[in-house]
């Protein structure tokens, strides 16, 4: 080949690699703005950032494929007085509270349309649409562990409360959001 034809050869090498390394960077911002700190939380647990990104991406994916439906105005009304009335009886009893917020998440996300089959893959699903209270979720849940070991104190049973409302908040605000939008 003439000098000409490697220049031209080497240009386009060097002009994929470009577009290449903007789409990854494309990609890798909008995983850090869709999830959030969730999205160093998953990059910390991979062996790689290559990794952590396709799990992210297949979460995506996963997510795509739910049939998800916004609650009814009733259920939602059922369910805010569930969790009013679980708060109330915090302080007489705490575990059962944090027992009943445990499994009312649950209950939200089946009547939602997520696919509630273990701990893991809900905090997967949900961390695409609620990546800013993923966090709280796992902690509510960590506590929740402690309490059924009997190793949880007070302060902590309170931490999972407060834990747990801030991802039934965001369901019930989504729920509300969708309904509107419908």
């Amino acid at each position: 080949m003439d000098t000409w034809m490697w220049i031209v050869v080497i240009a386009v090498v060097v002009f994929a690699g470009l577009i290449a390394l903007g789409l990854n960077r494309r990609r890798r911002s909008h995983l850090k703005d869709r999830f959030g700190p969730e999205y160093q939380r998953t990059v910390e647990a991979m062996d790689s950032r290559r990794q952590a990104e396709i799990d992210l991406r297949n979460r995506e994916e996963s997510h795509a494929l739910l049939s998800l439906q916004p609650l009814a105005p009733a259920a939602r009304e059922r369910y805010q007085t569930r969790w009013a009335e679980m708060q109330s009886h915090f302080v007489d009893r705490p575990q059962v509270a944090v027992a009943d917020a445990d499994s009312m998440i649950a209950q939200v996300m089946r009547d939602l349309g997520y696919p509630v089959d273990d701990f893991e893959s809900n905090a997967w699903l949900i961390s695409v649409e609620h990546a800013n209270v993923v966090a709280k979720y796992r902690e509510g849940h960590d506590i929740y562990t402690m309490t059924v070991e009997g190793t949880a104190t007070t302060e902590d049973l309170r931490q999972a409360i407060l834990a747990y409302r801030a991802l039934f908040e965001e369901l019930m605000r989504d729920s509300v959001d969708a309904e509107q939008r419908s």
